[in-house]
């Protein structure tokens, strides 16, 4: 019987979607699981921050690990691949969630309702501001997976033109337009909005600096829900401090929290949102569905399907 441990905080209410697989399952739910019960575990569920390079030294029997999140740059990706441990994420679980975060920034970036709550909270009546409108905007949106499609298609209900990028261009469902990484200027130059949806990996740390930042107009904002390291936060410091951008829509950090001190939290044209855009009150749900689906694969085909990382690649 195959031995599954779960450490993301679950009801019966969610197991009760693993259906009759959960009788094939020895399944052990706990926050703070016993030595004995990661040495015999051979599935890991989990939310990643407590699977550790000793961990899987101990769990001798591990062979998958189901990630309750997209991103595995947290994870001890080198002791995974020396042991050949099959890694699955909730990649699309996020999409929902995460595009109406960069649909809200960019209503709150036009219309200036971050400014005007700060006004509210200081009891101004004050109607000093450049508003304008999401209509006819161009979205240009820098890594066309899931979220980025889920981008596309919302601001499509705005009246938005989107202009994607991947890696060759390769067309997506939804998005009106899309480019390969080398042609990036073009996405800047156009866009009026620039949303960040890109993993984290070496050729994508400090995507976007200083050049970036100068190819963009001046009235554009830019919002990353991406990883806070895709940015050169410093170079984008001073684009938003001398003008060369017209502000930011920031969900992610290069130091979490964003320390006190940072010249961010102070600029009337940034919004901050604490590493929540993904967040649901159906995100447990959404994961367990596809943990059942990878499950019931793992028990006739022997291996799951769905959302498996390359390793090596690290996405």
């Amino acid at each position: 019987m195959l031995k599954v441990l779960v450490t993301v905080p679950t009801g019966e209410k969610d197991l009760a979607v693993l259906g009759d697989y959960r009788s094939r399952v020895e399944l052990v739910v706990s926050q703070r699981p016993d030595p004995a019960a990661i040495e015999s575990t051979e599935v890991f569920v989990t939310f990643g921050f407590d699977l550790t390079g000793e961990l899987i030294s101990r769990a001798a029997n591990l062979r998958w690990v189901q990630l309750f999140r997209a991103g595995v740059d947290m994870l001890p990706l080198r002791d995974l691949l020396a042991r050949e441990i099959t890694v699955t994420t909730v990649s699309g679980i996020h999409a929902i969630p995460m595009a109406e975060h960069a649909l809200a920034m960019i209503i709150m970036l036009a219309h200036k309702f971050h400014l005007f709550g700060r006004r509210q909270a200081q009891k101004k009546w004050n109607r000093e501001a450049v508003i304008t409108e999401a209509w006819e905007k161009t979205v240009g949106i820098i890594g066309t997976g899931h979220v980025g499609t889920e981008v596309a298609k919302k601001a499509r209900a705005l009246g938005m033109r989107s202009i994607g990028l991947n890696t060759r261009g390769t067309p997506v469902d939804g998005v009106e337009k899309v480019l390969s990484r080398d042609r990036m200027d073009q996405l800047l130059r156009e866009s009026d909005f620039v949303v960040v949806t890109v993993p984290l990996t070496p050729a994508t740390r400090e995507f976007l600096g200083e050049r970036e930042f100068t190819m963009m107009k001046p009235t554009a904002s830019l919002i990353n829900l991406a990883r806070g390291e895709v940015i050169d936060e410093k170079a984008l410091v001073r684009a938003l401090q001398d003008g060369v951008i017209g502000g930011a829509g920031l969900d992610v950090f290069a130091a979490e929290p964003l320390p006190p001190d940072s010249p961010l939290w102070a600029m009337e044209n940034v919004i901050i949102t604490p590493h929540v855009s993904g967040i649901s009150d159906r995100y447990v749900e959404r994961g367990m569905a596809i943990f059942a689906e990878n499950l019931a694969a793992c028990l006739t085909g022997g291996r799951p399907v769905r959302n498996i990382v390359d390793l090596q690649r690290g996405y």
